[in-house]
């Protein structure tokens, strides 16, 4: 099986699955009333690196994304792009965001975005921090984007 159709098949799955009523950790990735992300793909570190794998993994995960994006787009259609940004900076100046989004905030710049069957989907790459790895996530929830 591809990694895209590996890829497919965890969101399919997530996507009819319930939801914990608690968070932690699932056999994918994170979960919590009305979320699921799954860690789809996670790079290697960049502690020994001098850049150059750094910004080429990070164009890989892209073109991953954007892949797979491709896919669920003929599926339901053109994504919106949502950026993550503002969300980070209300959470930082204190406002109340809910999860799974305040949480994304902190490590995916944006997301592409389909609503589907009463559900939010999402496809990000997230990077905590610039020796950290980078992941590509997809989000499952019913918490309607900020």
């Amino acid at each position: 099986m591809s990694s895209i159709t590996h890829h497919l098949a965890v969101i399919d799955r997530l996507r009819s699955e319930e939801f914990p009523p608690e968070p932690g950790r699932s056999d994918v990735g994170t979960a919590g009333p009305g979320y699921h992300v799954a860690e789809l793909r996670t790079s290697a570190d960049f502690w020994e690196d001098d850049g150059s794998r750094r910004e080429e993994t990070e164009e890989q995960y892209e073109a991953e994304r954007d892949a797979l994006s491709e896919l669920l787009t003929a599926r339901w259609g053109a994504p919106a792009v949502f950026s993550l940004w503002s969300v980070l900076d209300r959470s930082l100046d204190g406002e109340d965001i809910p999860e799974p989004w305040a949480g994304l905030s902190s490590h995916v710049p944006d997301l592409h975005l389909w609503q589907v069957d009463g559900r939010w989907v999402a496809l990000g790459v997230s990077q905590w921090d610039k020796e950290l790895p980078f992941q590509l996530v997809a989000l499952i929830t019913e918490t309607e984007p900020p």
